[in-house]
């Protein structure tokens, strides 16, 4: 699939979704399954309903058209394919209007735990289903409003870390216990598991100058993960005018991934049952 030599000035391309072969498939198939055993308890009801709603399967790698049908009935959002990463304020017009860049490309058969750069997988299955819930699709049309101010006041590296440890990597609590909602976990079946069971975490709850402040690896499962309590919690957090903000977290060190403040609220895994 070589859309890419026919990019748009927006940086979309065509899906040309017949041009998957077998291979490509078989790839989603293995991906699909394995993480559709493992996110059973540990999913947040939000992301499995996005999956059902979308009838997102193990079938085959989904056609953009016929997920956008589906999608833009329920918030008005749409995937538009892209070759690979995009320019940070190309990612930001999208998500302000409402339309989630996702790659076309699959990672390869030895990939299939780690890959550096986002594939289909990850933002199909990963990101696409939460922006099913109107609340987060809000959130997330509200990011991109802000990356685009963030951009021109040269504080864009402190908005990546809230993308970071909400969308990517976020955790949120349920009357059953902690959930996963954010991509990165969702489509990493050994983060999925680290990320509940494991005791080397910090699980923290939500503070958004705090987050502001942390870095974060892209090498290795997290250090730090952040907990909301609800998805109307992330929409309040950005509704403020971010430059004041801004302007104090100069006067504040940055953090380690694993850094421990008196200050934080650490929760609690409340695992019970829990199985790999």
């Amino acid at each position: 699939m070589d859309g890419a030599s026919q990019t748009a000035a927006d940086y979309t391309v065509v899906q040309d979704w017949a041009g998957y072969g077998a291979d490509a498939h078989a790839v989603w198939r293995t991906l699909f399954r394995r993480q559709a055993t493992v996110l059973v308890d540990r999913a947040a009801p939000e992301f499995l309903a996005g999956i059902a709603a979308l009838s997102v399967t193990a079938d085959a790698i989904p056609d953009f058209r016929r997920l956008n049908d589906v999608l833009d009935r329920a918030t008005g959002w749409r995937i538009v394919a892209v070759p690979g990463l995009v320019p940070d304020a190309i990612f930001f017009e999208h998500l302000a209007n409402r339309r989630f860049p996702s790659t076309c490309f699959i990672r390869r058969p030895e990939q299939l735990d780690y890959i550096e750069e986002p594939d289909v997988f990850h933002d199909i299955f990963g990101h696409v289903p939460m922006l099913v819930n109107s609340v987060f699709a809000d959130y997330m049309q509200a990011y991109g409003q802000g990356g685009l101010k963030a951009l021109g006041l040269g504080s864009l590296h402190n908005l990546a870390r809230l993308y970071w440890y909400t969308v990517e990597f976020g955790l949120i609590r349920t009357p059953a216990g902690l959930r996963i909602y954010g991509s990165g976990i969702v489509s990493s079946r050994a983060e999925s598991i680290y990320a509940l069971d494991s005791d080397r975490p910090h699980r923290l709850a939500f503070d958004l100058m705090r987050i502001m402040r942390t870095n974060y690896r892209i090498d290795d499962v997290q250090e730090s993960y952040f907990v909301i309590d609800s998805y109307a919690q992330l929409f309040d957090a950005t509704r403020p005018d971010f430059t004041p903000y801004y302007a104090a977290l100069r006067d504040h060190a940055d953090l380690a991934p694993g850094a421990l403040l008196a200050s934080d609220c650490a929760i609690a895994r409340d695992r019970p049952g829990a199985r790999a």
